[in-house]
């Protein structure tokens, strides 16, 4: 999901509350596309240019420190932006994730320390070392899919307005989705957007040097325990999207790990405002 402000977190809300339209008349303000097929890719700029490392706070309360397994204290963290992008011909439609949860189709989960519903499988980060032997994983779960901006390189028609703006919320309905030609931007400085890189997720400490984020969207998986698979892909793997291409799902964006992280952080967006945005949960 995602619309993020530099401001505090109340006035972030009410802002949005005034820029979303409600969930009333389907969410946003733009035209579904009947038919057609989805396919998601990753904007590679996005990645490329939107990181930070650096010195971060996290309260014991705080959710994505919970929902991370991270202690709370000072960590040093890897902050990225993830932007998801539908260049198919026809919308993502994913509708709202109430009626999901009542069919128990294993596309949502409910987050207790939100108390909010987070998607299922909407994608893998990983920090890869650059000889490809070591991995970590970020603590990022998915949360909504809705249009926050056009895709820059789609040339077919699409809606001049966003199709799918409210990600709705328990016993509040939502209507979620990605038109076709629109993208989907996870911001750097949402809750859980990133890597501990100082072991305090109880994973290895990452050594400084060059790595690569390595993204996959709507990632293959191996159903258990009775565990839905709503469409199988060429490899007869399960993938909870249904899509015309899975072979452009992936990105890898090079990155740097310094010795000593620092509060103003290194990278593209080194000097970014401290702290970390939760998303709205309601439209």
């Amino acid at each position: 999901m995602i619309l993020s402000f530099g401001i505090g977190r109340m006035t972030a809300i009410l802002l949005l509350a005034t820029i979303l339209p409600s969930c009333g008349g389907g969410g946003g303000l733009g035209t579904p596309t009947p038919g057609g097929t989805p396919d998601l890719m990753v904007r590679q700029d996005v990645t490329r240019n939107e990181w930070v490392a650096r010195l971060e706070d996290f309260a014991p309360d705080q959710c994505s420190a919970v929902e991370g397994g991270i202690t709370s204290g000072t960590h040093a963290v890897l902050r990225f932006s993830v932007s998801a992008s539908n260049i198919g011909t026809g919308d993502l439609i994913i509708g709202d994730p109430n009626d999901h949860v009542a069919a128990g189709d294993g596309l949502f989960e409910l987050a207790t320390c939100h108390n909010h519903y987070h998607y299922r499988h909407f994608a893998t980060y990983e920090l890869v070392s650059s000889d490809g032997t070591r991995v970590w994983k970020s603590a990022k779960r998915g949360y909504c899919f809705v249009d926050t901006a056009p895709e820059p390189s789609y040339v077919g028609p699409r809606s001049s307005r966003p199709v799918y703006t409210c990600c709705g919320s328990v016993g509040s309905p939502g209507n979620q989705g990605i038109a076709r030609g629109w993208s989907d931007k996870y911001k750097w400085s949402l809750a859980g957007q990133f890597f501990v890189l100082d072991g305090g997720d109880g994973q290895p400490v990452v050594p400084p040097g060059d790595y690569k984020i390595r993204i996959v969207l709507n990632p293959s998986f191996i159903a258990q325990g009775g565990e839905p698979c709503p469409n199988l892909d060429g490899a007869g793997l399960c993938r909870q999207l249904r899509e015309s291409d899975y072979t452009n799902n992936a990105l890898e964006a090079a990155v740097t790990v310094p010795a000593n992280p620092t509060r103003t952080g290194s990278g593209p967006l080194s000097g970014a405002p401290a702290g970390e945005e939760e998303p709205p949960t309601h439209c």
